[in-house]
């Protein structure tokens, strides 16, 4: 089969697509899928940079969520069967034309999405939903603000947040992203980059929001306090912003504000039924037509260099996917 290997590590450029031996046959509780849509994820660029918690050793395939057709069944599988669409999740491997993956970790794909969309479904909005439903503890009328909101976690928690009945107020940094926040049922979307709580204090009459979603960190989260009520809740899930902040205590003292990390492996890990649970639920409100992931960008597999590129370069609107 086809794949993409990284070789080393370091960026997009230590990708190599190379020939290598099929899987083995599924084991115990797998499946094997034959790959059509690969989700590209900063995760991804972290692998191959050697920055991410889980650091494989080179040579290895990166990829860890994909759409495709179930090509053999292993040992005590129930519920799935050769032809199947599936949205499959790996630890590795899902930048080649075949893999196996835990039947556990698999769902059929609901004939509203496309195998492109199933492909990138699962991490984008598995992290929205367990982050402002539980996390955040979101409820009908509050105010939520987005930051990163044109980026796949974004998109997802503007089409999360307005299902649940919050005002969304998205942050991007150009016109383009702006309007496709609004195009997903953001209230507002402004320009973060000369500061944004002047602009959030004046959409909420001075009160603040609620509900910080917060991929960024660093000054976007030193900000992000002052724009919170009284009892809001800042959700903290990265740092695309070059680094983490240091929290004043003091903002979270006098506005009895929570600061609450979300890292969606961490609930994978400590809490797997839960994790299943949020799956299933997202499933059947994709299947109702009430999510739906945003691609900007299609790449084919052997284009993996490029796809990363453009997440790296912030050129991505939603999702970037790799195609086969």
């Amino acid at each position: 089969m086809k794949s993409m290997i990284c070789e080393r590590f370091g960026g997009p450029e230590v990708l190599a697509l190379r020939d290598v031996a099929d899987p083995p046959p599924p084991g115990t509780g797998e499946i094997q899928v034959r790959i059509a849509a690969r989700g590209v994820q900063y995760v991804d660029v972290l692998m191959l940079a050697g920055k991410y918690q889980f650091r494989p050793e080179p040579p290895f395939i990166p990829g860890s969520e994909a759409a495709g057709h179930v090509v053999a069944v292993g040992p005590d599988v129930s519920g799935f069967a050769v032809g199947d669409a599936v949205m499959s999740r790996h630890t590795l491997g899902a930048f080649a034309e075949l893999g196996n993956a835990k039947a556990a970790l698999c769902d059929k794909v609901p004939p509203t999405l496309t195998l492109a969309q199933a492909g990138v479904f699962r991490s984008a909005y598995t992290t929205a939903y367990h982050a402002l439903l539980q996390r955040g503890r979101l409820k009908a009328g509050e105010w939520v603000l987005v930051h990163g909101a044109a980026g796949g976690i974004g998109i997802a928690a503007i089409q999360v947040a307005k299902l649940f009945g919050a005002n969304v107020i998205a942050t991007a940094g150009s016109a383009a992203k702006r309007a496709a926040c609004m195009e997903e049922g953001a209230d507002h979307a402004i320009d973060y980059r000369n500061g944004f709580l002047e602009a959030v204090k004046d959409l909420t009459d001075g009160r603040g929001v609620d509900i910080v979603y917060d991929p960024i960190g660093d000054k976007v989260a030193e900000e992000s306090l002052r724009c919170l009520a009284w009892g809001g809740r800042l959700l903290i899930l990265g740092f695309l912003g070059g680094g983490p902040t240091n929290i004043r205590s003091n903002y979270l003292l006098i506005k009895g504000i929570d600061a609450v990390g979300v890292r969606i492996g961490g609930l994978n890990e400590a809490d797997p039924e839960l994790a299943e649970a949020n799956m299933r639920a997202l499933l059947a409100l994709a299947a109702k037509g009430k999510l739906k992931p945003r691609i900007s960008h299609s790449f084919p597999l052997e284009q993996a260099r490029e796809a990363l590129q453009a997440v790296i370069d912030r050129a991505v609107i939603g999702k970037a996917v790799l195609l086969s």
